[in-house]
């Protein structure tokens, strides 16, 4: 298949295949942690055939199989290893005025052809994990124990001054 002929394909679980022993093919010598993937040598069609899978292949296999066993339609979206402004801008759920602030402002690494502006995938999906990050740190400073004794007025002063906190952080660039 060639580059012009990829395109996103959304795939559904069809509740009549049981992809039990597919997941248990894939992961049988997986080591504990996710993360930590060796190669994985499959069977092929041929008795004796063996096919060494790239981890990037395994992680999208193995997520495909979990995904659709729990009953989950899994889309394939052939990216681009360079994005324009407006591509970025979609893939970060932004707009693309919104891309070029995060450019001039420097965080988001980026090249300039011409008059225009290219990015590296690997850099807007970095930037979108920093970002992720970053918002679960807030929530995490928002948090309140629920079985915190405490009157309510104290608490609810305290998650105000920290929201003023984290906004003059935000404003001065500091995140």
């Amino acid at each position: 298949m060639g580059a012009s002929e990829l395109r996103q394909q959304t795939y559904l679980p069809n509740d009549d295949e049981d992809l039990t022993g597919i997941y248990e093919f894939v992961t049988t010598h997986e080591p504990d942690g996710k993360d930590q993937i060796n190669r994985r040598y499959f069977l092929g069609a041929d008795v004796g055939e063996r096919v060494e899978l790239p981890d990037e292949v395994y992680r999208v296999l193995r997520q495909v199989v979990e995904a659709m066993q729990n009953g989950l339609a899994v889309t394939v979206a052939p990216q681009s290893l360079r994005l324009t402004t407006q591509q970025a801008a979609d893939l970060l759920g932004v707009s693309r005025p919104t891309v070029v602030r995060l450019l001039d402002e420097g965080a988001i690494e980026f090249e300039r052809l011409g008059t225009h502006r290219s990015l590296l995938l690997r850099d807007v999906l970095a930037y979108r994990e920093r970002r992720r990050a970053e918002q679960y740190a807030v929530l995490d400073a928002l948090a309140i124990d629920p079985d915190e004794e405490g009157d309510f007025p104290a608490v609810l002063e305290s998650l105000r001054a920290t929201r003023r906190t984290l906004a003059a952080r935000r404003r001065s660039g500091k995140n």
